[in-house]
């Protein structure tokens, strides 16, 4: 058994003061206002690891030419089969620098130039080689708006306008929806005979709801052809970006709806024309529909290190300090589907937290000590 004590700690739900984080392995095994086995660090602050619920880091590498990065395959629009993991070095000097920051975990995912792009991998940003990164998976990766149709000189079938780009998904749902139909209408070795592809399974999963579309979207009337397109296929889905909707009308559609928003990235440059209407203000409409949503860095847009920087946006939009935290760990654990192990300090979860030099939000502040899974991941040299 270990522990560690600080005067203030964040939980991730709460605030306790003067408390110890107790962990036996790679487990928590509670809060007190004492300590119970060894002490094996005192700071300031503690707060759970964070993590990036949408990056490209491993992909897009820090020190590469952007020629050599993998994030988009160039093959097809529609590309069900790739899985971001593949294209994951661990090598990139970019994991380092985010562990030292304490964002421990990241969602990989596949780039927005492809109407689909493939499979979404959440990783350990400390691991070894990517097998051993791999956390769970979190859905498929999918493109509405200005991205997949300009991409008309890459290889395959290209859509020129959103509406071709809508159109090729719709088939492709459509032709997989007509050949579950016509196995479930069908009977004995006729049955048997309706045989689904590795790709037709895939879309299989979303027509059935299995698995969830992560789309990238950023305009108000992409997501309003996202959500028709949800609504003909019943399909579970989530927004991802959503960073030009500047009015509240939509915000409270998706509430409605129950579908989350990982927002973000909110301190990149609106660099085209969807991105027109981007504003840290818009955020505050996001808050006021009680939607549920996390935030991205979509890394490397914002370097995944500045995760919890971007929260400042949301403490002067009106977040506590606490519920910034939150932010960048429950919510983003919870719409990833990791809070059975991360997200909280709370018993029975991985003993993945970090201690602190002062209050995070202090620029003058820094991780003095980052663990993942009960490991010592990184100590600061300067640290008493």
């Amino acid at each position: 058994m270990k522990c560690v004590h600080a005067t203030v700690v964040y939980t991730g739900k709460s605030v306790r003061r003067d408390a110890y984080l107790q962990f036996d392995g790679r487990l928590i095994t509670g809060i007190a206002q004492s300590p119970r086995g060894e002490l094996v660090g005192e700071f300031p602050v503690v707060t759970p690891a964070m993590i990036d619920p949408h990056s490209h880091i491993g992909m897009h590498r820090a020190g590469e030419p952007s020629a050599e990065g993998e994030a988009n395959d160039r093959l097809d629009s529609i590309m069900a089969m790739p899985d971001a993991l593949d294209s994951v070095q661990m090598d990139d000097g970019a994991f380092q620098d985010a562990v030292e920051m304490g964002v421990l975990y990241s969602c990989v995912v596949p780039g927005s130039g492809n109407i689909i792009g493939g499979h979404a991998a959440v990783i350990r940003n400390y691991a070894a080689d990517s097998s051993s990164a791999l956390v769970a998976r979190a859905g498929i990766k999918a493109a509405f708006g200005y991205n997949p149709k300009s991409t008309t000189d890459w290889k395959g079938t290209r859509p020129s306008t959103r509406m071709g780009a809508v159109a090729l998904l719709r088939s492709r749902l459509d032709e997989v929806r007509q050949k579950i139909n016509q196995r479930n209408a069908a009977r004995g070795a006729k049955k048997r005979e309706i045989l689904f592809s590795a790709e037709e399974n895939i879309h299989r999963d979303l027509l059935t709801g299995k698995t969830y579309l992560r789309a990238h979207v950023h305009k108000i009337d992409d997501i309003a052809a996202l959500l028709r397109l949800a609504d003909e296929f019943k399909l579970r889905v989530c927004v991802e970006h959503a960073m030009d909707v500047h009015r509240p009308d939509m915000f409270r559609e998706l509430k409605k709806r129950n579908i989350a928003v990982v927002y973000g990235p909110v301190d990149s440059f609106a660099y085209k024309v969807e991105l027109k209407h981007e504003n840290w203000r818009n955020i505050r409409h996001l808050i006021a529909s009680g939607i549920n949503f996390g935030l991205m860095t979509d890394h490397p847009v914002v370097l995944a290190r500045q995760l919890l920087m971007q929260t400042r946006w949301f403490l002067r939009a009106g977040l506590s300090r606490q519920q910034a935290i939150e932010l960048v760990t429950r919510k983003n654990a919870g719409i990833l589907g990791l809070t059975r192990v991360l997200g909280t300090l709370a018993k029975g979860k991985w003993a993945s937290f970090v201690g602190w030099s002062g209050d995070p939000f202090d620029l003058t502040a820094y991780p003095s000590a980052v663990f993942g899974e009960g490991e010592l991941l990184y100590a600061d040299s300067s640290a008493s």
